[in-house]
């Protein structure tokens, strides 16, 4: 997992398991803490600050603290490079 920066926004892109890609918002949801300090473990981002887990795959919120999905966005692969659409 990496942390992207761009336009004043954070995202954090993950290269799964499976060798798929997939983008989140970079900051967990209960508090302004940046993911990519986190640690990911198959399918899961788990924050740095209170260990609230999301599915990175979905944004869906898996453990507490955290009740509020993250958002998504769709990836696409170009040769080396992973874009990923956040408009």
């Amino acid at each position: 997992m990496i942390r992207f920066d761009h336009a004043g926004a954070t995202y954090a892109i993950y290269h799964s398991p499976d060798g798929q890609f997939f983008a989140t918002a970079g900051k967990c949801t209960h508090e302004d803490v940046h993911l990519s300090d986190g640690l990911v473990m198959d399918y899961v981002i788990e924050c740095p600050k209170h260990n609230g887990q999301f599915d990175y795959r979905t944004g869906e919120a898996k453990r507490a603290p955290v009740c509020i999905n993250l958002k998504t966005y769709p990836v696409k692969i170009e040769g080396a490079r992973v874009l990923i659409q956040v408009a």
